[in-house]
């Protein structure tokens, strides 16, 4: 390939592909609510739970709001093998784009992911006839009788209900990472 002249410029042919990736993925995190986050820190090793209340907004102008309870479990490997290097997602998109390329996105670019497995397990939906705010109010309100500050409450249009919770779990992944560098560092696994 010959060398372009002095002052001259080569152009190289433009891949918008990543750019519209990423301009998904930014309208995907931005269209959910973390409406109530939990502090908690993940476990460095081993097994973290993080409950939930899904409110999912309705469809259409005749459909309903609809409450969903569930828990996250992201598992750390204890030994780290070829076999658990990449990230596992379970039972987080039942549709197909419902954000499960953008979940993939943040996790192929971050390395918080790296070896772990999360599971989704949620129970049925029930359906309320009160609006998104009004269904977050009362569940702020059950949670702080209840005194529970382990239950965090998501609000998503219904086609992200999934990307919604793997917000939820991305945010605990990266606001724990310190943390968990920390701990491994007094525990003598890092420098």
């Amino acid at each position: 390939m010959p060398i372009p002249a002095a002052g001259s410029r080569r152009r190289m042919p433009m891949d918008f592909s990543d750019f519209e990736q990423q301009h998904r993925f930014r309208q995907a995190w931005e269209a959910v609510e973390i409406a109530r986050p939990v502090e908690y820190s993940l476990f460095t090793f081993g097994e973290s739970e993080l409950p939930y209340f899904l409110v999912v907004a309705p469809r259409s102008p005749d459909s309903q709001v609809s409450i969903t309870r569930g828990e996250i479990r992201v598992t750390r490997p204890l030994i780290i093998t070829p076999d658990n290097l990449d990230p596992e997602l379970g039972n987080f998109f039942e549709d197909e784009g419902d954000g499960e390329d953008a979940a993939w996105f943040i996790m192929k670019r971050t390395a918080a992911f790296s070896h772990l497995k999360f599971q989704n397990q949620k129970g049925p939906a029930r359906i309320v006839t009160d609006s998104v705010e009004e269904a977050v109010a009362r569940l702020n309100r059950q949670l702080d009788a209840e005194d529970d500050d382990r239950v965090a409450i998501l609000c998503a249009p219904a086609p992200l209900a999934g990307f919604a919770i793997f917000r939820y779990a991305a945010e605990r992944v990266m606001k724990s990472a310190p943390d968990n560098i920390r701990e491994m560092r007094e525990r003598g696994f890092l420098p």
